[in-house]
C-alpha cells in the first residue's frame, strides 16, 4: 500500500464456520477499514477456505425453514464485501488480501471471491511496511 495512512497487517489460520476467531477478524478487519486504516490479510491454512466461492447457504431441516427464510450468512459474502468496502474510496482504508498458494492448491480452493494468490514473501512484504500485527492463530 503505497500511502502514508496506518496499515494492521493480520494473519488468519483458521477455516470458516469452526471458531468465533474468524468473526472475530472479520468484524476487525471490517471496522479498520471503516475508520480509512489500510489492512493486509495474510490467509494461510484453512483460513484460504473464507473466501471460497462455491460456499452456499442452506436450509435447517431442524426448524423446518427454507434456505431464504434461514438467511444463513456465508463467509465468502463477507470476505466479498469485504473486498468490495477496501477499494480506498470514500476515506476507507484499502484492503489487500494474500491467501497462500499453497495452502489454496492443497485444499482445492482456487476460486476465491477477493485477494490475489501469494505465499509467505508476502507476508514477508506486509511485515516489512505495517504499522501494527495482528496474528490469529490457532491453539
Amino acid at each position: 500500500m503505497a500511502d502514508n495512512a496506518t496499515t494492521l497487517t493480520i494473519a488468519i489460520m483458521d477455516p470458516p464456520y469452526e471458531t468465533a476467531r474468524v468473526t472475530t477478524a472479520l468484524r476487525l478487519i471490517e471496522a479498520a477499514l471503516r475508520k480509512g486504516i489500510n489492512v493486509n490479510v495474510f490467509a494461510y491454512e484453512g483460513a484460504v477456505s473464507l473466501g471460497f466461492t462455491e460456499q452456499q447457504p442452506h436450509a435447517n431441516p431442524v426448524k423446518g425453514t427454507s434456505v431464504e427464510e434461514e438467511g444463513h450468512p456465508t463467509p465468502k459474502d463477507w470476505v466479498a464485501a469485504l473486498g468490495e468496502l477496501g477499494n480506498g474510496r470514500d476515506g476507507k482504508g484499502k484492503l489487500d488480501w494474500v491467501n497462500c498458494g499453497l495452502c489454496v492448491d492443497e485444499r482445492g480452493m482456487q476460486n476465491q471471491a477477493t485477494g490475489r494468490r501469494g505465499g509467505p514473501q508476502h507476508l514477508y512484504e506486509f511485515l516489512q511496511n505495517t504499522t501494527n500485527v495482528l496474528v490469529i492463530a490457532t491453539r
